[in-house]
């Protein structure tokens, strides 16, 4: 029989692991001092050790290697499922990073522009949770997705020109509009899109569609890479908002963002209002 501290030197792991492998039931000890509580291990019991420090060494929880040992017969498959967890990881975490690199590197600032009148065509996007938490927001963020390939397509099918990038803005555009998006009941979005064309053409649109004036404005704008995420839509609110003092007393209307999703980040844009 082999000491703990012998079995963890033959096997190149620590005491403090060969503990914690008893203790989740991977590597049980061949015996226990019940009166020092020291443990001892088998000589055969090596390659036990060399099997989970196969399977911990490609990152696999103790809760796969446990079944991976139990049924020795699912291994090859269990390793599979985790390669592909892997990868899966590993776009995620070079996305992660190519999106801090683009923050950190761009420094994102609000910037004004003027925004010159244009007639749009907008659509209700239903359905949409409330973005509670990340889950419902990424649900959110496919379903506004695909509502606003849905209207560029029905604005192209009708014969439109579009005049710029569709965005998505919070339905808050009337009293009434206002209390169902603050009480919850929705929808809380609408698609937008820019467009141009003979009012034969805007009169064949599908009925539900809006089509609106949207007067020249000017407003303040960031721009934030990577994707949309809840932290992101906050801090450019901050952002926006503490923007400085703006001439005369103007006001930034946070209420009324709009936001471009660009294929590198959101363009997120607040009108300025005159003061009073």
């Amino acid at each position: 029989m082999l000491s703990i501290s012998e079995f963890a030197e033959m096997c190149h792991l620590t005491p403090q692991t060969l503990r914690y492998y008893h203790a989740e039931g991977l590597l049980v000890p061949a015996g226990v001092d019940e009166r020092t509580g020291h443990r001892s291990y088998a000589f055969e019991q090596v390659e036990q050790a060399m099997l989970i420090t196969l399977l911990r060494d490609t990152g696999m929880s103790v809760k796969l290697v446990r079944e991976a040992l139990d049924e020795p017969d699912r291994a090859l498959a269990l390793l599979e499922r985790h390669r592909d967890d892997v990868e899966r990881q590993r776009v995620a975490q070079d996305e992660a990073i190519q999106a801090a690199r683009a923050v950190f590197d761009a420094q994102p600032q609000v910037r004004p522009r003027h925004v010159p009148a244009t007639t749009v065509v907008a659509a209700f996007v239903h359905d949409t949770p409330l973005g509670r938490d990340a889950r419902e927001w990424e649900q959110a963020e496919n379903l506004i997705a695909a509502a606003t390939a849905e209207l560029v397509a029905q604005v192209e099918r009708a014969g439109l020109t579009r005049r710029g990038r569709p965005w998505r803005t919070l339905a808050l555009e009337t009293p009434g509009r206002d209390r169902r998006v603050l009480d919850g009941e929705g929808p809380f979005w609408l698609v937008k899109v820019p467009v141009s064309g003979t009012a034969e053409a805007l009169a064949a649109l599908p009925a539900g569609l809006l089509v609106q004036e949207q007067p020249a404005r000017d407003e303040l704008s960031i721009f934030m890479p990577g994707r949309n995420t809840m932290a992101k839509y906050g801090t450019v609110i901050l952002r926006l908002l503490n923007a400085g003092p703006l001439d005369g007393g103007q006001l930034v209307n946070v209420a009324h963002l709009r936001q471009e999703i660009h294929e590198d980040g959101v363009l997120t844009s607040a009108p300025v209002l005159p003061a009073g």
